[in-house]
């Protein structure tokens, strides 16, 4: 298997072998630090974004300017139309984060919120690619297929 690096102009095209140590666990993904700064291999983690993460990063996409915390737990309640710990969101946005899909910035605190800094994020445009490739994926597999499926017995 190989996993292609991209950075502005320059690409880089590196082995990845079956047994190699990945991080977080995932076989398959490739983390560099280039320039001090981390490059992914889309094309292997749209393949990993799960439909947690998918519904996830979609809330912050629809929020826009407005994708802290809570909102997105309240966006992923709603797309997925089910209860959703809030625990899971923050881990699933730290996560989303350190793979470089989405960033994230502090704001100013509001008397309302009794000074406390608020979090919002934002899809980075590795993000927004694995988003992509994830329902052009999902659409390729699906392809040619009844909807809904039907027992064959």
């Amino acid at each position: 298997m190989e996993a292609t690096l991209h950075r502005k102009r320059c690409s880089v095209t590196l082995p990845v072998p079956q047994t190699a140590p990945v991080s977080g666990g995932y076989r398959g993904r490739l983390i560099v630090d280039l320039l001090l700064q981390d490059a992914y291999n889309v094309d292997i983690v749209a393949e990993l974004l799960g439909a947690f993460e998918q519904a996830i990063l979609l809330a912050v996409w629809n929020l826009a300017e407005d994708a802290y915390g809570r909102a997105v737990l309240r966006g992923a309640q709603s797309s997925l139309d089910r209860q959703v710990a809030a625990g899971a969101v923050y881990a699933t946005l730290d996560r989303l984060e350190q793979k470089n899909l989405i960033a994230s910035r502090l704001a100013k605190g509001t008397p309302a919120r009794a000074g406390r800094v608020r979090r919002y994020y934002r899809l980075t445009a590795t993000g927004i690619k694995a988003l992509n490739q994830s329902k052009a994926a999902l659409e390729q597999v699906w392809q040619g297929a009844k909807w809904p499926l039907e027992s064959k017995a």
